[in-house]
């Protein structure tokens, strides 16, 4: 091997070295101060949110806390450019309780509201919010079978709505006692109302912490159906839930 072919070769792994070390401080800096992809593993959202959904969340949105860093180092406190989240937004945050566990939900109440369940139906302030009947949502099970589930189109005080699932009449947080979010907190529910996980079960999740907030949900980039997997490809023209690709979170 003649010294300028060596030479060559080395100049070629350098470079190729170089570009991939790029790739990867831009990919970093988009994951930290942009855009950060989730998966959903769970039916809370449903029927904003489907399993097998994957998304980008915007991080940028509310703006950065030591959870907008890749391992959560403990490098500051509180926020930096801070926006506040609006209610109805459809949020990533991490779990109060396992800092480790990130959790989407959509924000219901803002700091110092009162918020409480009553016959399933959701009070803001005292006030019920607004509540119309729909269709009924068909749900298509991993087994096959279809499940028609109560759907009904909220509407909260600021103008957002939102289509709510309602599984069993008389669930078990379809009655609850008056939660008063504290400052700098916020109240989270799932759509999916009977089976969510959320700020109703304060020993589960309870108030959200201001600096908990990673972002908030913006589009539905790929979409595949609940028990398949992304990486099997050649299932790809049958299990992908083509016209939920692109659709923008609401």
């Amino acid at each position: 091997m003649t010294m300028i072919t060596r030479q060559k070769k080395e100049s070629g792994f350098v470079e190729t070295v170089r570009v991939i070390f790029h790739a990867l401080v831009i990919a970093l800096v988009i994951r930290t101060f942009l855009f950060q992809p989730f998966n959903i593993p769970s039916g809370s959202m449903k029927a904003t949110l489907l399993v097998g959904d994957y998304l980008f969340v915007s991080k940028y949105s509310y703006g950065y806390s030591r959870f907008s860093i890749p391992f959560s180092p403990h490098l500051f406190s509180g926020r930096v450019l801070a926006g506040k989240p609006e209610r109805g937004d459809v949020v990533v945050f991490k779990l109060p309780k396992d800092e480790s566990t990130d959790y989407i939900k959509r924000v219901i109440g803002l700091p110092g509201d009162r918020i409480q369940m009553i016959d399933g139906l959701l009070h803001i302030n005292g006030q019920p919010v607004k509540r119309e009947r729909l269709a009924d949502w068909i749900s298509e099970e991993p087994d096959a079978r279809r499940v028609r589930i109560k759907r009904w189109r909220e509407t909260l005080p600021n103008g957002k709505s939102y289509e709510s699932l309602d599984l069993v009449d008389n669930g078990f947080y379809d009655n609850t006692p008056v939660y008063q979010v504290p400052a700098g907190h916020y109240f989270m529910m799932g759509d999916n109302r009977d089976n969510s996980t959320d700020s109703r079960v304060l020993s589960a999740v309870g108030y959200v912490p201001d600096d908990n907030l990673v972002g908030r949900a913006e589009i539905i980039f790929f979409s595949i159906e609940e028990g398949r997997h992304a990486w099997e490809i050649w299932t790809w023209p049958w299990t992908v839930r083509w016209n939920r690709l692109f659709t923008l979170v609401r």
